[in-house]
């Protein structure tokens, strides 16, 4: 048995410090959930500190809000895994050689995602009921229109995370969650829009979920549904998911002519 070696640990430190060196990716990881938990529970303790009277009077408001939030996050992550699931199994190539379109790749993925997000989501809403006495299910139709666009946002960011897999390979693979979680101190999930510095609340009204949450928070506070907020969000969302959708369809496009779809996996 040979003796302990600094050597040979150093050498292994260095081969992941090369590989940490040549991929941005994995850098911004390190120092992005720490940011982002900062941001997101900074503005919402901000909040709380100057509200403590909402706050009592909230109820299921944040319970309400944490489901919505799951829904957009399960809309994106079925998307993008989905897709990432045909790298890691080489089955791009298979399916560039199969009667099927790309816009029929794309509608699949979706169709995946809305299977995936209610295998997740239901149960929890369910669950809050008998551990809460909250049913998010009382926001009657209203709950439809925020489930659609929540939904809708998740696919726009899962289409365009599995266009940069494809173009910049696996390596990108965290983008799945770095992204969607890059709207969140944007999206006013638990604080609204007021809170945030008046620079950064016009990129955040920019965001459908930012309409979305602003919404619900206002029919859960006896204000009514807001006509304008779902307008603004369902045409924000319209012009998000064709521009993704048209990313992901032109990378693929030219990674089909290149023949690049053969060349990924794990």
């Amino acid at each position: 048995m040979t003796a302990f070696s600094f050597r040979r640990v150093g050498a292994l430190l260095l081969r992941h410090l090369y590989i940490m060196r040549g991929s941005w990716p994995r850098l911004l990881e390190m120092a992005y959930w720490p940011a982002v938990n900062m941001v997101v529970w900074g503005f919402t303790s901000q909040f709380f500190s100057s509200h403590s009277q909402w706050v009592a009077q909230a109820g299921g408001i944040l319970i309400g809000a944490v489901l919505l939030w799951d829904v957009m996050f399960r809309g994106n992550l079925g998307v993008a895994l989905s897709f990432m699931e045909e790298m890691w199994s080489r089955n791009l190539g298979h399916l560039s050689v199969s009667p099927l379109r790309p816009v029929e790749l794309v509608a699949g993925l979706l169709a995946m995602s809305l299977i995936r997000t209610l295998i997740g989501v239901v149960p929890a809403m369910l669950l809050a009921v008998p551990l809460y006495h909250y049913s998010i299910f009382d926001l009657g139709l209203p709950l439809l229109a925020f489930w659609v666009n929540l939904m809708v946002t998740g696919w726009a960011i899962g289409l365009a995370v599995s266009a940069m897999v494809l173009r910049f390979g696996l390596g990108v693979e965290s983008l799945a969650w770095v992204m969607v979680f890059a709207v969140a101190p944007l999206a006013g999930i638990y604080y609204p829009i007021s809170v945030l510095p008046g620079w950064l609340q016009p990129l955040a009204w920019a965001l459908p979920p930012a309409h979305v949450f602003e919404g619900m928070r206002t029919l859960m506070q006896g204000g009514g549904f807001d006509g304008i907020r779902f307008a603004c969000a369902t045409g924000l969302n319209a012009l998000y998911v064709a521009a993704a959708g048209g990313l992901f369809l032109h990378i693929h496009h030219v990674a089909r002519r290149r023949g690049l779809l053969l060349n990924v996996g794990e």
